[in-house]
């Protein structure tokens, strides 16, 4: 989907961190950008944002969760702003860390209502309109790094971010052959509000009472290194939102299937796809099923999704990041 100018992105979880990054993305690429959030009052803080510039913006209130109400929103902004063009499902909540048999279910039931939930909730609402205005196309959702490798005590969301991946592969295989792309996100760090605007989205019913664990003494610190501690530059590492906002725009334009922005990280993620080929059998080939195999189970051995990915060249626009820092 090379041409973005004029064209509609309905953004959800777009008042404020990477989701704004995003909206401001595609502000700058010249198209129509719908800011859904469930927080009408931050919708409303960032509106002037874009009309500052005079990049069309419009807000609408949205709970992800909410099938009906999502319908209404869909509907809202193609009364503002025609054929939605664009669908980011950005909308993510974090909880407590720990192992999973120690979390609360009000904790696995609200990340898993919001983070998940919420993304099929968008697919099902809005690619539907794409297939049906027929015009060039594309779904993007947020993942994590920590989908493709994993995090220590954080079951619920490396479990829901590597679904993530798994589902928007699926859906780019199922679209294959028309004009709609599907990308997944894949961010490492990113400046981010998440921690506080998942305490604030939480619903009451899906609240928990920790006083208890508030009012237990706090850990004691790690004993002090021998040596010189070494410095670190942690700026260099979380990237403005924005930036992550720029790499979406340009995977949309190439029809990536994959979104990734931190190379360094790439790594850790051949050290995962290492070790899944290594742990297949070592032993010979069987001739007739991998003839079956081939011929018949063609589904289960390639997917041209894969081979379609090309290698993204370096990002060429970060003298232009000022512009979107206030």
């Amino acid at each position: 989907m090379e041409n973005l100018q004029g064209k509609t992105a309905f953004i959800t979880g777009a008042a404020s961190g990477i989701g704004l990054g995003i909206a401001k993305a595609c502000g700058r690429a010249g198209m129509n950008v719908i800011i859904a959030d469930i927080r009408r009052a931050s919708i409303d803080e960032v509106l002037p944002f874009f009309e500052k510039r005079g990049w069309p913006a419009f807000g609408v209130e949205l709970d992800v969760t909410d099938r009906e109400g999502y319908v209404k929103a869909a509907d809202e902004a193609q009364a503002k702003f025609g054929n939605i063009h664009v669908l980011v499902n950005n909308a993510g909540v974090e909880i407590p860390m720990g192992p999973l048999w120690e979390s609360d279910y009000k904790d696995i039931d609200f990340i898993t209502n919001v983070s998940w939930h919420g993304i099929i909730n968008g697919i099902r609402t809005i690619v539907p309109r794409m297939i049906k205005h027929g015009e060039p196309s594309h779904v993007v959702s947020t993942a994590s790094q920590s989908g493709m490798a994993v995090v220590r005590g954080a079951t619920m969301y490396c479990g829901i971010k590597a679904g993530t991946a798994g589902l928007m592969e699926t859906l780019a295989t199922d679209l294959r052959g028309t004009n709609i792309g599907a990308s997944v996100f894949v961010p490492g760090p990113v400046k981010s509000n998440l921690k506080q605007t998942s305490l604030e989205v939480r619903p009451d019913e899906l609240r928990v009472d920790r006083s208890a664990a508030q009012a237990a003494p706090p850990p004691p610190p790690p004993p002090p290194r021998s040596g010189d501690a070494p410095k670190y530059d942690f700026d260099s590492v979380v990237i403005p939102a924005v930036e992550a906002g720029e790499r979406v725009v340009n995977g949309i334009r190439r029809g990536d299937l994959y979104i990734f922005t931190h190379v360094e990280m790439r790594a850790g993620v051949k050290e995962k796809f290492d070790a899944i080929l290594r742990a297949y059998p070592d032993e010979p080939i069987n001739p007739s099923r991998d003839l079956v195999m081939r011929e018949v189970f063609t589904f289960l051995m390639t997917n041209p999704i894969y081979s379609d990915q090309t290698q993204p060249p370096a990002p060429d626009w970060k003298d232009e990041m000022g512009i979107y820092e206030d």
